[in-house]
């Protein structure tokens, strides 16, 4: 594995263009290393070692497949510990939580994915026709730094699942932890040019990528601004998109909802990688009448969120993942505060303690306007607002009332009257009373946030195309 590289069928490669991309501990504000800036020359490489791949990988028997998506994930439990530091270095999530969801939870996508194979119907009869579900072909992967490594199992299992091969773009903010995937696939002796490593930045290896004559679908997750580019770039080759993009999910109290209990549980799920999730609850929905005692519980559940090393064990959140992101999540915090949104708990003021690293400190509003800029941009920081409806009815219309529809949750003390709320939600998913998340579930969005869905059997759906044989 070296970093200072490429992985390009099956080898370790320079880059034509000789230049590297510097990687910043987000905790300490230094360099933890670097990669190779990834060319249009570069990406042309790879997606041609992909294709030459693909006849051979996608021959290959649904078992064969299997076992090599079993090998690439017990190799990265192998890893795991040193995947969970490095992601703590160049994302600044909390090893704690970094080992279980973006390391081990990585490997687990591929087991999940390697199971649903099973449950795949690669070909049936219909009369006299037999229709054949079979792979897309070159898949150019875009990830993003905040869920970095799960989000590339995400689309890399469920594509070499389908017999798919793939050119993966990690982003240039968390590009270490995808060596550590390449190296596992060379490990395991996935077959050259199935699997290709290309760092770089979006406008330069991403927009190669997404334009490339020879890729076959794109798969991004990023801003809803990256999707409509990336779309923008697909369509002249008529490619498959799918793109799973930004959100501003409401968390929606009901009447009967224990309001300790859901409150401090939205706080929780907002605050989430420091707030870095594009499914984070950041707009908490609560009766009218219950709006200051929601607020008083949040103000005190964000007073006793504690900020921490992120290298440290414990129950904390770390820095935003740079500089500039910080000083967009403040900008929005002081833009709320100018437009009269009243500031509970937190602010834009420097967290003490932290004279060094991008720290944000749990912030919340309060009596928020849904339409407001605070309640209708995604801002990616820790930021909670506090929003009262009359009645269930205007709850539904408030938590539908923005140009996203990638997650949501209910609370409340009926599981009849959650159900029916979820199902009014023009959300990819709703959690109940915080029910835990499934891997096996699709996962994606409605509206900007995007189309397709990754994860489970739909995630190798994704990539299958159908064919009809007329007998």
């Amino acid at each position: 594995m070296d970093f200072a590289k490429l992985f390009i069928d099956g080898g370790w490669v320079e880059s034509s263009g000789g230049g590297f991309i510097e990687v910043i501990n987000p905790a300490t504000e230094r360099p933890v290393g670097s990669v190779a800036r990834g060319t249009a020359g570069d990406i042309d490489r790879a997606v041609r070692a992909a294709a030459g791949a693909f006849p051979g990988w996608s021959a290959r028997p649904v078992p064969q497949r299997q076992r090599y998506l079993r090998a690439l994930a017990a190799e990265l439990r192998y890893r795991a510990p040193a995947v969970a530091d490095t992601i703590v270095s160049e994302l600044g999530m909390p090893i704690d939580a970094t080992l279980d969801v973006q390391a081990l939870g990585a490997a687990e996508i591929l087991d999940s994915y390697a199971d649903e194979m099973d449950t795949v119907t690669w070909e049936h009869k219909l009369g006299n026709s037999l229709v054949v579900r079979e792979p897309v072909g070159v898949v150019g992967a875009i990830t993003p730094w905040n869920y970095p490594l799960y989000q590339i199992a995400a689309k890399v299992g469920g594509a070499l699942a389908a017999g798919a091969t793939v050119v993966i773009k990690p982003s240039e903010l968390t590009p270490l932890n995808a060596y550590y995937l390449a190296a596992a696939a060379q490990a395991i002796g996935l077959p050259d040019g199935v699997l290709n490593l290309v760092p770089g930045t979006g406008r330069e290896a991403g927009e190669a990528l997404a334009g490339h004559p020879g890729v076959d679908m794109i798969s991004l997750t990023g801003s809803t601004g990256s999707g409509r580019r990336v779309a923008e770039l697909a369509a002249p080759g008529i490619k498959r998109v799918a793109l799973e993009l930004g959100g501003k999910s409401a968390g929606l109290v009901l009447d009967d909802a224990d309001l300790e209990t859901a409150v401090r549980g939205v706080l929780r799920n907002c605050c989430r990688n420091s707030g870095q999730a594009c499914s984070a609850q950041s707009r908490l929905l609560v009766p009218d009448h219950r709006l200051e005692q929601a607020a008083e519980i949040a103000a005190d559940a964000a007073a006793a969120v504690r900020l921490g090393d992120p290298a440290a064990h414990g129950d904390h959140l770390g820095p935003l993942v740079s500089a500039r992101q910080r000083e967009r999540v403040l900008a929005f915090i002081d833009g709320a505060v100018a437009e009269g949104c009243a500031l509970v708990a937190g602010g834009s003021a420097a967290p003490d303690g932290f004279p060094v690293g991008y720290y944000v400190r749990p912030t919340v509003f309060a009596g928020v306007d849904p339409g407001a800029t605070i309640a209708q941009a995604e801002v990616f920081g820790p930021v909670l607002c506090l929003i009262g409806y009359r009645s269930a009815g205007d709850a539904i219309a408030i938590a539908n009332g923005t140009s996203y529809g990638l997650s949501g949750g209910i609370w409340s003390a009926s599981s009849d009257r959650a159900l029916a709320v979820a199902r009014s939600l023009r959300t990819g998913e709703v959690q109940v009373n915080g029910a835990p998340f499934n891997v096996r579930a699709p996962f994606g969005g409605y509206k900007q946030s995007g189309y397709g869905r990754e994860l489970g059997p739909y995630g190798i759906e994704e990539y299958l195309q159908t064919k009809a044989i007329h007998l």
